[in-house]
Order: structure tokens, then sequence, then C-alpha cells
């Protein structure tokens, strides 16, 4: 389990010795709200908080009742255009803000974002905190699908982000430049917290030096993840008889347009170019195993929470020169950046990187530094309630 440290919580406690209020998160999914908010929920229970999840429910319902946190299911479709669907998440989530009256809605992702500020406004609920975990296919994609959907989501996430009391928070500086830019909020409400944080301690330390070094690309299976490019570097590095192994951990996601089709990845497996792993739930015994971690990715990240784990695990890690991937690879630094869609680049990054283990030892090193000194648990629950704290100050 993540925790924050004694350290941390004494100022946490301090900060926060205010009368019991409740914060309510709204995810579209329960297993990310386990994978990317439920120790941050856990810090704001022992901060004082009530804290209520509403979310889709899946596999992951006693994780999160388990901690303490109490479960509100909602019929949430995050990739569907259903109006009438959409219609009746929207009624949900309006009664559940009418019989939770939370002090603080704290929704996470650009649907939740749309759709709670909606319904916060509709039922009077003033405190507003939107969670942008980067601006994904809507605003990436150059697919005429996402250019319509961009047309029609700005003007709503416009309004969604308006209110004296609403707050924004993003990832990594990129997307708070665009945000600005696009005069979808002003500056002096959006607040820079870098990614989901992790605890350096729960990271088993990877075994730098090995005869056949493991490259794993961790994430949902899209194509704007950079899984193509992967598997084209695979079997570059293949064909030059380079020695390693290369897997795809995660899933393909079919409420996303660019998820990978399942027979492509069987057929890849069938060529004896990479492995698949699937969906895992026991990440940090998967990066302990890996030398190497990949993320070629073309999609408007935040800052990706597998690469964060990487880092506290001491991985050495290849990725996009993009938005969310610079926060934490300084290329020659903590790992090496490569141009996007570039099998070629990403093929001799990579072969560095599987050639050169003191280079790796080096790099890991540096991003767990950086892990445990800027972009730790601990800093992302201390910046998230410093910013509850400041939309309930002189406000009951």
């Amino acid at each position: 389990m993540n925790s924050i440290s004694p350290t941390a919580q004494g100022t946490v406690n301090s900060a926060t010795a205010v009368a019991k209020r409740k914060v309510l998160f709204l995810v579209s999914e329960d297993w990310y709200f386990v994978s990317h908010r439920l120790d941050l929920a856990r810090v704001v229970t022992d901060a004082g908080y009530e804290v209520v999840v509403a979310t889709r429910v899946g596999t992951h319902a006693d994780r999160i009742t388990g901690a303490g946190l109490k479960l509100c299911p909602l019929a949430f479709d995050r990739g569907g255009l259903n109006p009438l669907r959409d219609l009746r998440t929207l009624r949900q989530i309006v009664d559940v803000y009418r019989q939770e009256t939370p002090d603080i809605v704290h929704h996470v992702a650009l649907k939740p974002a749309i759709y709670g500020s909606l319904a916060a406004r509709y039922v009077g609920i003033r405190r507003i905190v939107n969670a942008l975990a980067g601006l994904g296919y809507v605003f990436s994609s150059q697919e005429p699908r996402a250019r319509l959907l961009r047309w029609l989501i700005k003007p709503a996430l416009k309004l969604a982000l308006g209110g004296q009391d609403t707050r924004l928070i993003v990832q990594n500086s990129d997307d708070l430049q665009k945000v600005v830019a696009e005069g979808l909020m002003n500056a002096d409400r959006v607040r820079l917290i870098r990614g989901a944080g992790v605890d350096p301690s729960d990271y088993k330390q990877v075994q730098i030096a090995s005869e056949r070094p493991l490259v794993i690309l961790p994430a949902r299976l899209l194509w704007e993840k950079g899984v193509g490019e992967f598997v084209n570097a695979a079997r570059l590095l293949r064909a030059r008889g380079v020695s390693a192994r290369f897997a795809l951990v995660g899933k393909p996601d079919p409420a996303n347009p660019s998820s990978v089709d399942p027979a492509e990845i069987n057929a890849w497996v069938s060529d004896g170019v990479i492995e698949y792993w699937g969906w895992r739930d026991d990440m940090p015994d998967v990066f302990a195993q890996a030398q190497i971690v990949c993320l070629p990715t073309y999609y408007g990240e935040g800052l990706p929470k597998s690469l964060l784990e990487a880092a506290a695990s001491g991985c050495a890690i290849v990725a996009s020169d993009v938005p969310g991937c610079r926060e934490i690879v300084g290329h020659g630094r903590t790992g090496w950046l490569v141009p996007v869609r570039d099998s070629g680049a990403l093929a001799e990054a990579l072969q560095e990187a599987i050639e050169q283990s003191a280079l790796r030892r080096q790099y890991g090193e540096a991003a767990r530094e950086l892990v445990v000194g800027e972009l730790s648990s601990d800093h992302v629950a201390r910046e998230t309630i410093a910013l509850y704290a400041e939309l309930t100050r002189d406000k009951s």
C-alpha cells in the first residue's frame, strides 16, 4: 500500500486542521481510480476529509471500499457518443451530487470534467476541481472523428472550467500553456501538479545486468501509444541480431478508437517479434524484471504513470519527445527521447540502451532520484490538499 511519509503527513494534517469536509471523486472507470487516485484518496481521508468515489464499477469495488471510501456506482460510458445514454449518465451524476452534497467535487479526465461540472453547477456545488491527465485522443489525434469532437468539446470544456471557485489541474507545463493559449481558462486558476505520483518504496530495484535485456511497453494498447513503432523497432533490432526480449504489457481499450486489434497482437506473437503479457495487477514486479521501459507515444499524455513507476524502479527509459514524457525523461540525463512515429530512431535508442548496461544504470539512478525528490505521491498529496484548502478557506 502506498502511504504518505510521516513528515509529509504532519505537514498535511497541520495545513488542513479544519472541520471535516467531504470530497467526491468522479472517475469514469473504477480500475483507473484504483491505479491513479486511490493512494491520493487515502491520504485525503487521513487528512480529515470524508471521501466518496462515483464511478463505473467493474472488478475493483472491494479495493475502493476496503480503503474506507464510499462507492457510488454509475453507468459511465467514457468512449460513447450516444446522447440518450449520456443524458442518463448526467442525470445519475446529478442524483449522486444531490444525495452526497460534497464540499468539493474532484473530476478526473475530460468527460467527467465536463459532465461533472454541469451537474455540480445544476445542484449548486461551487468548489470544483477538474484534473486532466493529458488532453488525450480528442486533442492529440488528427483523425476526422477527433477533429469533429474537438470542435464540439472545446466550448463545453470552456463552460466546465468557468466559475471563480473552479480549479484545473494539469500534469505538464505544455498542457498548462495550451489551456491558457486556447482561452479555456485563466492562468491564475490552473495548477500544475505533475502526475499521479508513486511511492518509491513500493518498487523493487531492477537488476540492470542481463545477457538478454527485457524491454517492455506498459500501456493501454492504443496505436497512439506507439505500439506499431515499438513492434517495428523490435523487428529492426531482431534483424540486426540484437539480443533482447520485447513485451507489450497492457490490453486493448475498445472504448478508444485508437485501440489495437487483438488479432494484430496475436500475429506479432506468432511471428516471434514480441511477447504479450496482457493486463497485470503486479506492476512493481513487472518493472523489477524489465531493464528498459519504452513509451513511443504520440497520445495527448499528462505525465504517464508507467514512466513514474519505471523511474521509481530504476529502469532505463526510452520515450517520445512529447509533452508529459519530457517531464520525467531528460535526454542524456534520465533516459532517451526520440522523435514521434520514427521507428528507426526508436530502434537506435533502444539498441544503445540494450547494449550499454552502465549507461542504463546511470540513467535509471538519476530517474529514481527525480521521482524521490519531486514526483512522489507525497508531493502530489501535499499539492492537492493545499488546493482543497485554498477552495474551502473562508468559504463555508
